[in-house]
């Protein structure tokens, strides 16, 4: 993903302006990922997919 279709042109500038620490600019996606990497503000979850196999002899 191309970052200067994400971001406008100032922000880009204003990123990387001389004088000041740079700025990482992150699209939503990329943000999500961050959170969820550090599970910030998340608590994990587990999620079960049911297996209907298993289930098809019990079936009448």
């Amino acid at each position: 993903m191309q970052l200067e279709h994400l971001f406008t042109l100032d922000a880009q500038k204003e990123a990387v302006r001389d004088g000041v620490p740079p700025i990482e600019l992150v699209h939503g996606e990329k943000l999500l990922d961050m959170f969820e990497n550090l599970e910030l503000g998340l608590t994990p979850k587990t999620t079960y997919d049911i297996n209907l196999h298993f289930f098809q002899e019990f079936q009448s």
